[in-house]
């Protein structure tokens, strides 16, 4: 497995041993980590920190995001796909769609590459956590 997808992975595994919903993002420039993050909104009470919410905001300031590209565990919801957009990150690289796949056609519609590897880890991750906790899930995807 790439080395990238594997650290969101563990930011995501993190996330679900805090209490919260297992799902992590790394930002890498020229082969090498920038940022991580993971979904904090259990975590922090905070309903914008979404993994890839909280990578970018590990990140800082950033003088382009033009050269870099975003490895998540699970497909962005549009609020983060909104500000991959705004930043003009070129490429994600996604761990799985199937659980959530809503915003790969706008992302590709403003000339964002998706890459899904679909990886059984992800997907399973995703399941274990949705069953244990389905309210939770719902409350993220704003499906209650």
């Amino acid at each position: 497995m790439d080395e990238f997808m594997q650290a969101a992975i563990d930011e995501a595994r993190q996330g679900r041993r805090e209490g919260g919903i297992p799902i992590g993002s790394v930002l890498v420039r020229g082969g090498q980590i920038v940022a991580r993050g993971r979904n904090k909104r259990v975590q922090e009470n905070n309903p914008i920190k979404h993994g890839e919410m909280d990578c970018l905001y590990n990140a800082g300031r950033q003088r382009t995001y033009r050269d870099t590209v975003l490895y998540t565990t699970l497909m962005p919801c549009f609020m983060c796909a909104g500000t991959i957009v705004q930043f003009k990150i070129p490429k994600v690289v996604v761990g799985e769609s199937r659980t959530f796949g809503e915003s790969q056609e706008f992302l590709e519609s403003h000339g964002v590459e998706v890459e899904i590897v679909d990886l059984d880890e992800c997907v399973q991750m995703m399941q274990e956590f949705i069953e244990a906790e389905p309210t939770l899930w719902n409350e993220d995807i704003m499906e209650l």
